[in-house]
């Protein structure tokens, strides 16, 4: 989830754009199941980096145009999209993380939900070498642990579990605000559709 400070056409790294290129043709790739605790961890970081880097970027060449990469030579854009992009992803990381254990208590009796504080930490500190920054790993951290507080696992897969990481896109993404005002219903309906393709591809995965 790394961007380079100048976004030149001839500067981009393979690992910059991979998860979004490779969703392009993610039906026809090779699925792994989820057999365990380290699967699980997987699945929830790669998906939740795919569609926060899906929805964001998908959202900035919508209202940017067909020229929008070069305005990536702006710097203080290029910073706004990177903050975005991390807070978008950290919160898309809580919602995944809770859908799935919820699923699993619900449909697998699997009842050691204290893993899910487990992986999110797990998953953020791993982070730390890609660049996402100090403030905002302490900020997820906070935020899911109030989550954890308040979250009832028998309900929470059913009852929009992935509307705190649409409301976070539409938050960060760096459009002036009154043409966000009128995206709001397409920008979120756009990231829910999204996760209920992940949703239906960790049902048909999950092999505990």
């Amino acid at each position: 989830m790394t961007l380079k400070y100048k976004f030149n056409l001839k500067d981009i790294k393979l690992e910059d754009f991979k998860v979004y290129f490779l969703g392009l043709f993610k039906s026809v790739l090779p699925k792994k199941k989820i057999k365990n605790i380290d699967d699980l961890k997987s699945f929830i970081q790669k998906k939740s980096a795919w569609v926060s880097q899906v929805t964001l970027y998908n959202y900035l060449k919508t209202r940017m145009g067909t020229k929008y990469v070069l305005h990536f030579d702006n710097e203080v854009l290029l910073s706004s999209i990177n903050k975005a992009k991390w807070n978008i992803y950290s919160v898309a990381l809580q919602d995944l993380t809770l859908y799935s254990f919820s699923y699993l208590n619900v449909f697998i009796n699997y009842k050691d939900t204290n893993k899910a504080h487990d992986i999110y930490n797990e998953i953020l500190n791993s982070e730390i070498h890609n660049g996402m920054p100090e403030d905002i790993i302490i900020k997820g951290k906070e935020k899911f642990n109030d989550r954890l507080k308040k979250v009832d696992w028998q309900t929470y897969y059913n009852t929009w579990p992935f509307n705190e990481s649409a409301l976070t896109l539409y938050e960060w993404a760096p459009i002036a605000d009154e043409l966000k005002t009128l995206d709001r219903k397409i920008v979120l309906n756009s990231m829910i559709l999204k996760w209920d393709n992940i949703k239906e591809e960790f049902k048909k995965l999950i092999s505990f």
